[in-house]
């Protein structure tokens, strides 16, 4: 008898675990779903967010050589860039090269470096954090920004190639890829 019982449980067990059509539907559904679901999230990265390499030190200490940047490309569709937000823009022609810069000035905001100091709209900037710059570049004179253009330094002000540097100068709003969103 505990045979017969034995060969029930175990004919009822196997019966349980064959694979009906209606179980092949359901895992073929949930396997569609996911390889979908992995397909959208991968072309709102590609569509929304991208990676450059940071090359140079010119944003030590926050951002170092060979770090992996994270560019948030929806961010400024909706705001326009702020002052001391981190852009990565394209420089010169054919947006080959990419540079990642603080913002220190934006649209009809006067620029001038004297002496070493940045002044914005005539106001001495708070620059206690970074070093007094050797070099003035083209903010040597007051330079007035029009909308849509930024001025931008490097945070290592002394070892950057930045705004003030004729081959970048000004950075217009169709340079800009984007705000930094994350550092690896």
């Amino acid at each position: 008898m505990n045979r017969r019982r034995r060969r029930r449980r175990s004919s009822a067990f196997q019966a349980e675990r064959k694979l009906t059509p209606q179980l092949v539907k359901e895992i073929a559904t949930w396997l569609i779903l996911t390889v979908a679901a992995v397909l959208v999230a991968v072309l709102i990265a590609l569509a929304f967010f991208r990676t450059v390499e940071m090359s140079g030190d010119s944003m030590e200490p926050e951002i170092y050589s060979g770090q992996r940047v994270w560019v948030n490309r929806l961010a400024y569709q909706m705001s326009q860039p702020a002052r001391d937000d981190v852009i990565v823009f394209y420089g010169g022609a054919g947006r080959t090269r990419t540079y990642v810069k603080r913002i220190v000035a934006v649209g009809g905001d006067t620029v001038r470096i004297t002496d070493g100091i940045l002044y914005v709209n005539g106001e001495a900037q708070d620059d206690s954090g970074y070093d007094r710059m050797q070099d003035a570049g083209i903010a040597a004179q007051e330079i007035t920004l029009q909308s849509g253009e930024f001025f931008v330094l490097g945070d290592n002000r002394n070892n950057s190639e930045d705004s003030r540097s004729a081959n970048i100068g000004l950075v217009t709003r169709d340079r800009v890829m984007g705000r930094v969103w994350r550092v690896d």
